[in-house]
């Protein structure tokens, strides 16, 4: 009896989630349950589950140790169950163990060990399940920790009667009247058309718009593209950072779009990655931030850029930091997987710029950190990829928050029935749409694609060779396998063979992902290995080859991986070991969907690669 004692008692925990809503009905007082619980329950209580933060309230129902959090635990008492006290074995410090309406991110909270990111709670952003662990794990706002079978049960409803705090995410938002809210005048339009681009005659324009394989739709008048920086307007402290950053002419996008961000026009820009697109947007928004009123106690950000990764939200604070250091504009990110409580200082202080993801964005709205009051420019990066990733529910609940009349950026490498959806709903106005290239995905051409068709076998003596012959060369080498074993593995390998190599993928904490990509980027690092956490947003100048090592499982995934080199008009060279015996109806649509690819850019696929095509399984 004293060995299944503990069994039998535990039984109720594991079927919490069909009592927890209910911790008093009847059924929970079964008669059999009635002698085992009070000598039993000390035992269970003894060394708690450090779950996520989710803790119960003081006065809450009844419940079984697997529904509590970290903070609380369930007393022993007559038939098994009783009130919740405070857990003596909570972690000093844990935020939601303090009484209603505390703030954990205010200057007198305590920092704690679940907000390192190293085993950081669920953030609520994440609204896909299933995927890779590494997307997710990248994804804007979720900080790793535990597994998706674990955060799945914990979401369907171990809390006794307490709300779900992941699934309802941005639900405590209230709606704002903003008849009622007392609003800041704006200005929006900034643009001073050249001399030389207001002589440009229709043909002119006609023809400029055909060497930049560049559409204009929407609303007149279209702007005029502009050819050089001197055709802008610009404040002499970007003018300096432009100047330093190297750059000689604008990019296509950049060209069209400009003109059309700085006349305060709503715009949709569909672009590939590598077009430039990131300063297409920041430029303008620094110009229109320095124009609005400074902020006063109390109000959040002007400009407010989303973004569905942290890797990317890095990247583009890099690039505002760029043209802004020792300026009036301050800038900070805010992201999933690191502490929150460096980021909520930020926004406290006051910011005139913010790069944020979703999730951790709406949970700083929802503590009181900041609001979204005074921001009059919206960007919204790479929004397919964060309706892909589900972030919709999320992106609405941030767009509530902010003034009608604001100015809306949307950019997108594809056109599709959501993204159209998105900025109907999002534009105030009838938006302007710039189309660079095509609104389907389609290869770089400037990027050189290698297929070695290759047995499993020899793939890796293949690639070891190909790459020790590029060894000498000091060239960047970004390498995509399809697992995290296969990447820490394949860089071990590199490593003994002398050569500088490091991998990043979403078991890596954060810190050293930022060190790895920092080496990287200096040129410290010659080899990356990388999972497809870094397949799409890492902007990497100067990467001259792309490998993939294991073939992508979609030929999205393939633009987007080799789309890392031949960035910003630069040329580059794709290598891809295609499996010679790969006859599964995948890899024969993927032959397929790459070979067309290849010749839609004028390149030819290999032979070996024209076989699989032919392939029937």
């Amino acid at each position: 009896l004293k060995l299944r004692l503990p069994v039998l008692t535990y039984i109720p925990c594991c079927a919490a989630p069909r009592f927890g809503a209910a911790a008093s009905r009847p059924a929970m007082q079964r008669p059999a349950m009635r002698g085992l619980g009070r000598a039993a329950w000390p035992l269970l209580a003894r060394r708690p589950r450090r779950v996520q933060h989710l803790a119960s309230p003081p006065g809450a129902v009844a419940c079984a140790p697997a529904a509590v959090g970290p903070s609380w635990r369930c007393a022993g008492g007559a038939r098994g169950f009783a009130a919740l006290e405070p857990d003596p074995y909570a972690p000093r410090g844990d935020p939601y163990a303090r009484e209603p309406g505390y703030d954990p991110y205010g200057p007198g909270a305590r920092r704690n060990t679940f907000d390192e990111g190293g085993r950081g709670h669920y953030d609520g952003s994440d609204r896909r399940r299933g995927g890779s662990a590494d997307a997710r794990q990248s994804e804007g706002g979720f900080s790793r920790g535990g597994s998706s079978a674990s955060f799945e049960s914990q979401r369907a409803g171990l809390l006794g009667g307490v709300p779900d705090r992941m699934g309802g995410v941005g639900q405590s938002l209230k709606q704002l009247n903003w008849q009622e809210e007392s609003l800041v005048t704006i200005k929006k339009n900034f643009y001073v058309e050249h001399p030389e681009v207001a002589a440009m005659s229709p043909e002119q324009v006609r023809q400029a718009m055909q060497e930049l394989n560049a559409r204009i739709e929407g609303a007149s008048p279209h702007p005029r593209p502009v050819r050089s920086f001197s055709h802008i307007t610009l404040p002499q402290e970007l003018v300096r950072g432009v100047t330093a950053a190297g750059f000689d002419r604008p990019t296509p996008i950049q060209s069209v779009g400009w003109p059309t961000a700085l006349s305060g026009r709503d715009m949709v820009g569909i672009a590939q990655t590598g077009s430039g697109k990131t300063l297409a947007y920041l430029l303008p928004a620094l110009v229109h931030i320095s124009a609005q009123p400074p902020l006063r106690s109390g109000d959040g950000p002007v400009g407010l850029v989303l973004a569905p990764t942290r890797e990317l939200a890095m990247q583009i604070q890099t690039e505002v930091l760029r043209f802004t250091q020792g300026g009036a504009i301050r800038c900070t990110a805010c992201f999933g997987g690191v502490s929150r409580y460096g980021q909520a200082s930020d926004l406290r202080r006051g910011v005139e710029i913010l790069i944020a993801t979703p999730g951790r964005l709406l949970d700083f709205l929802e503590a009181g950190v900041t609001n979204l009051k005074r921001v009059t420019y919206l960007c919204l990066d790479e929004a397919d990829r964060m309706l892909d990733m589900g972030f919709e529910p999320q992106i609405r609940k941030v767009v509530s928050q902010i003034r009608p009349d604001r100015q809306t950026l949307m950019w997108s490498a594809t056109w599709p029935k959501e993204i159209q959806r998105l900025a109907r709903d999002f534009c105030r106005e009838d938006p302007v749409k710039l189309t660079i290239g095509t609104e389907e995905l389609s290869l770089n051409p400037n990027i050189t694609q290698q297929i070695e068709v290759v047995g499993e076998y020899e793939k890796r003596d293949r690639f070891l060779s190909w790459i020790r012959d590029i060894a000498g060369q000091d060239q960047k080498v970004l390498v995509f396998t399809e697992t995290k074993r296969g990447a820490d593995s394949l860089c071990r390998e590199l490593q003994y063979q002398q050569l500088s190599a490091a991998a990043i993928h979403g078991d890596k904490e954060q810190r050293q992902r930022d060190r790895t990509l920092s080496e990287f980027r200096s040129g410290r690092t010659n080899v990356l290995i990388a999972t497809d956490v870094a397949q799409r947003g890492l902007d990497i100048k100067d990467v001259s080859y792309v490998v993939n090592y294991d073939v992508p499982k979609t030929l999205e995934d393939y633009i987007h991986r080799i789309g890392r080199t031949g960035r910003a008009g630069a040329r580059g060279t794709a290598v891809t070991y295609f499996p010679a015996e790969a006859y599964t109806p995948d890899m024969i649509r993927m032959a397929r969907q790459i070979s067309k690819a290849m010749r839609d850019v004028g390149q030819t696929p290999p032979e070996g690669l024209v076989e699989l095509t032919s392939a029937r399984r």
